[in-house]
Formats: C-alpha cells, structure tokens, sequence
C-alpha cells in the first residue's frame, strides 16, 4: 500500500510524503513506519496507545479510528495532521 505522510512529519521521512508499506493493522503499519523512520509513531500515537487528537488516518478514504483496525489491502492511507495556531 501507499502511505501518505502529511507534512508535518516529513522531518522524521527525510522530506519523503509517500512510502510503500505492508502492514495487517494500523499498529503494525505504525510500527514499520517507526521502524524505517524513528520517532515517527510517537508523533501520531499518545503514551496511553490513542491516536493523537490533532491526526486522522483513512485507508482509502475510510476513516481509521483504532490502532487494532485491520487494513485489508488498501491501496492507500492517508495521514492527515491537523495545524492549530493562532
């Protein structure tokens, strides 16, 4: 599948918005994502396992709210950073 990598974390993808990954679930495409770009899961993952509030994720433009949720074979995610600011 494709990944789409908002950018605010193209720090931790050496600029890169899109890499190729194969993961069963969404914590197992985050932790190949952190495995290839260190740091990168805590970004969008909280200490208590939750995904942050400020980031989305969608597997071919369904929305992905659960670290367990399977990806069955899409061909796409997407990971869309909120910005705040004033």
């Amino acid at each position: 599948m494709i990944v789409v990598i908002p950018g605010p974390l193209h720090s931790y993808t050496q600029g890169r918005s899109r890499t190729e990954c194969e993961a069963a679930s969404l914590a197992g495409l985050l932790d190949v994502l952190d495995a290839r770009y260190p740091g990168m899961r805590f970004r969008m993952v909280d200490e208590q396992e939750r995904i942050r509030p400020h980031i989305r994720i969608y597997a071919d433009g369904v929305p992905v709210t659960s670290l367990a949720a399977r990806l069955d074979a899409p061909r796409e995610v997407l990971i869309v950073a909120a910005l705040s600011g004033g």
